[in-house]
């Protein structure tokens, strides 16, 4: 939807890809009656959209909010919410200015601050019980730009951007370029491939293939955001915290990250073995096992 009061630049190419996009991602998330859609949220970044799957029989854990990375959202993300929900619910939010069900237009600059207080403005209007966040990639960076409040009992951070420059490697660039010039789901296989670890590269298409193609087709991706300052992150001193990313993470590896994490968070990071940058995807049971430490 386009909320008329933002200014910066669309996500959409077009308002035909845009109703395209969205007709996609009101399916996937109907495929599971888990997922109940929450009443829209409103802010200075425009409607955002969340929608929350109840915990399984044992799930008495705390409750998460879950952040997307750029280019994902509820609907792209459905198997792994089903594995998070069994342990506690899961509010999972769609990211305006991300390809989704919010609004489709970016905040203007600087963006992850304005991210952050999108974030500070809708948890109240999300939860009234403390939750641990749980940001992946840009989901990450927009929750360590928010402000720590009694609603937000712990951080999880998988591949988190914000502490580090991202990386990138020629085989990742080879796969872009082809896939945002004549995208169909073959390239978005090779793309999604780069950023897999080896245990999960897919010899035939990709599980995601298919959204990441409507994404090139029809949306403008966005950059990775750049590193916080330290005034940003010490607020976070007192709220637990781990971070995580996947052993053969393109994009925030484990020797990108175990200084910055250190430093910035006085943290360690948890390698996880086998996955790359889309560890949530490739390992939501570990990511599960994680979120567990904070119960």
């Amino acid at each position: 939807m386009l909320d008329s009061h933002v200014r910066g630049a669309h996500v959409y190419r077009s308002e035909s890809g845009a109703r395209t996009v969205r007709t996609w991602c009101e399916d996937e998330i109907s495929r599971w009656t888990g997922l109940v859609p929450l009443p829209a949220v409103t802010s200075e970044l425009g409607t955002t959209r969340a929608f929350r799957a109840s915990a399984g029989a044992a799930g008495a854990g705390t409750p998460v909010v879950l952040l997307n990375g750029t280019n994902f959202n509820t609907a792209s993300s459905v198997e792994p919410l089903r594995v998070l929900a069994r342990d506690r619910p899961v509010i999972s939010v769609d990211v305006p200015g991300q390809p989704g069900l919010s609004c489709g237009v970016r905040p203007r600059s600087p963006r992850t601050a304005a991210y952050g207080a999108w974030l500070d403005e809708v948890l109240p209007q999300l939860t009234d019980e403390p939750v641990i966040v749980l940001g992946h990639s840009l989901g990450a960076a927009i929750a360590l730009a928010a402000t720590p409040s009694e609603l937000t009992r712990a951080l999880m951070l998988v591949s988190p951007a914000g502490l580090t420059a991202a990386g990138l490697t020629p085989e990742v660039m080879r796969a872009v370029l082809p896939w945002m010039i004549g995208p169909r789901d073959s390239k978005s296989t090779r793309l999604l491939n780069s950023m897999s670890g080896p245990e999960h590269v897919s010899t035939g298409v990709h599980p995601l293939a298919p959204w990441m193609t409507l994404v090139a087709r029809h949306c403008r991706t966005s950059l990775a955001p750049g590193p916080l300052t330290m005034e940003c992150l010490r607020p976070w001193s007192d709220v637990p915290r781990i971070v995580a990313t996947g052993s053969d993470d393109t994009f925030f590896s484990p020797a990108r990250l175990h200084g910055p994490a250190r430093r910035l968070l006085d943290t360690d990071v948890h390698v996880l073995e086998g996955a790359g940058h889309l560890a949530l995807h490739e390992c939501p049971e570990r990511v599960a096992a994680l979120l567990r430490e904070f119960d």
